[in-house]
């Protein structure tokens, strides 16, 4: 008797201790998932304290709304990526790396056997790191993305350049850029080859392309008329380069018969274009993103009710994000004149997205203004109109935006510096990506120019 009560006892003890170092604990309670979902994508809402695009501004590049941070550095955004998509938050960091695109590496983590750092690091983070199913989506045509991302978070990508003018002024004979595409044997992979891993990998690569596809003939009296012949288009689709802005003062330099043929040539070739009378809304990963532009100098009422009845007609049809491109300010001004700001200011105010600039021919600053981003000035790109222009600094711009069940709840931005030419005495037209001292000079560039908005 007294055998069975001291066994009874012994098994209780035993059960006691089992229980308390946790072996008998559910599966839920040892979930790794559990500790994830605090800063998962499936809480993108959270941080938005649950309200929608409608209700509250989208946060900025520092994950703070509208200008409540003015001075810091704006390029900086990596850990605010970082703490919405579910990666890894060490900490904050000033220099370059944090602008890095989405999963690039630092400088001090790459290989430093390869030769091309910059174009490989981004096109290797963009295809491994957060935008895995981005990349996977444009290579194969499936748009589902990661198998094991949540299915009610879209990440889409946006890649933005400048002044992309393919060709030149015929009056002045065998042209620079000509006379580069005749060297290259006619290979229209050539100019754009450095930065088409960016483009490939991101969702939608945007730019403005300043000139025409006209043939010769009639055109403008004007100091210069600006086309290429119509294969050069392929400059475009063989890059990854998938809209293009025609709203500039060069897209009527053959009058109305060169805008049309340009149209018709973009058309036939696939590449989608808006400005001046068309907009566009194209559908990535079920998400419609709507675009216009305009080239102003000036701005009154008519010009005001023009923009808010374009986006008001885009969001009517149907976007969920609406992006405005506009050619504007004074030539080689590096900072936005008073026209600019006051455009910008209306089209963010009459709901649009993202604002975007070109024209000056030179980098101007990125302002933060209620909640989104204004671009005043992208630079040149694959700019043929000057054979060597002293300020050859340019920059890719990409935006993030997250839509969580529908609704758009993160969105951030950061910068590629890049150079208009891979060589330094001249313009070759073939843009390139920094490295090293030079990338950290243009990202200092564009700090120094976007402190003062």
């Amino acid at each position: 008797m007294w055998r069975k009560i001291a066994l009874f006892v012994v098994v209780l003890l035993m059960l006691w201790t089992f229980q308390e170092s946790g072996m008998f604990r559910g599966a839920a309670d040892r979930s790794p998932g559990a500790a994830l979902s605090a800063t998962g994508p499936r809480d993108l809402q959270d941080q938005n304290s649950g309200e929608t695009d409608s209700q509250q501004p989208h946060t900025n590049g520092h994950g703070t709304s509208g200008q409540d941070e003015t001075q810091q550095d704006l390029l900086s955004n990596d850990e605010a990526r970082r703490a919405a998509t579910g990666d890894e938050v060490t900490g904050t960091s000033s220099q370059p790396t944090g602008t890095q695109p989405p999963g690039t590496q630092p400088p001090e983590a790459q290989d430093p056997e390869t030769t091309d750092l910059d174009v490989t690091g981004n096109a290797t983070g963009n295809t491994t790191g957060n935008t895995t199913g981005n990349a996977t989506g444009n290579a194969t045509g499936n748009t589902s993305g990661d198998e094991d991302a949540d299915p009610g978070v879209i990440e889409i990508v946006i890649s933005a350049v400048g002044d992309c003018t393919l060709g030149g002024d015929i009056r002045a004979g065998f042209n620079g850029f000509m006379r580069e595409y005749n060297s290259q044997e006619y290979d229209c992979t050539y100019f754009l080859r450095n930065v088409s891993p960016v483009f490939r990998a991101d969702d939608l690569t945007i730019a403005n392309m300043e000139g025409t596809f006209a043939s010769p003939g009639a055109h403008k009296d004007k100091e210069y008329v600006l086309s290429g012949p119509p294969e050069l288009v392929n400059v475009f689709t063989s890059s990854g380069v998938d809209v293009v802005s025609i709203a500039n003062n060069h897209t009527m330099d053959y009058w109305q018969r060169g805008y049309d043929e340009t149209v018709a040539v973009l058309a036939d070739a696939g590449i989608s274009f808006f400005g001046n009378e068309y907009t566009t809304i194209i559908d990535v990963k079920g998400v419609k993103i709507g675009l216009f532009g305009y080239s102003l100098q000036y701005i009154t009422r008519t010009e005001k009710d023009l923009i808010a009845t374009t986006i008001r007609r885009l969001r009517e049809d149907g976007a969920d994000i609406v992006i405005a491109y506009y050619h504007w300010g004074i030539e080689h001004e590096r900072y936005p004149n008073t026209t600019q700001r006051e455009i910008a200011h209306h089209t963010i105010d009459s709901g649009a997205d993202l604002v975007l600039g070109s024209h000056p021919h030179v980098l101007q600053g990125i302002e933060e203004y209620n909640g989104k981003t204004i671009v005043y000035s992208l630079g040149n790109f694959c700019f043929g109109a000057n054979n060597n222009p002293v300020d050859k600094d340019t920059i890719i711009y990409q935006q993030t935006f997250i839509f969580t069940d529908g609704v758009l709840t993160y969105s951030n931005w950061e910068i590629i510096p890049c150079s208009v030419s891979s060589v330094r005495d001249r313009n070759n037209y073939q843009p390139v990506i920094l490295e090293g001292d030079e990338a950290e000079r243009v990202f200092a560039k564009v700090n120094q120019l976007s402190s003062a908005l």
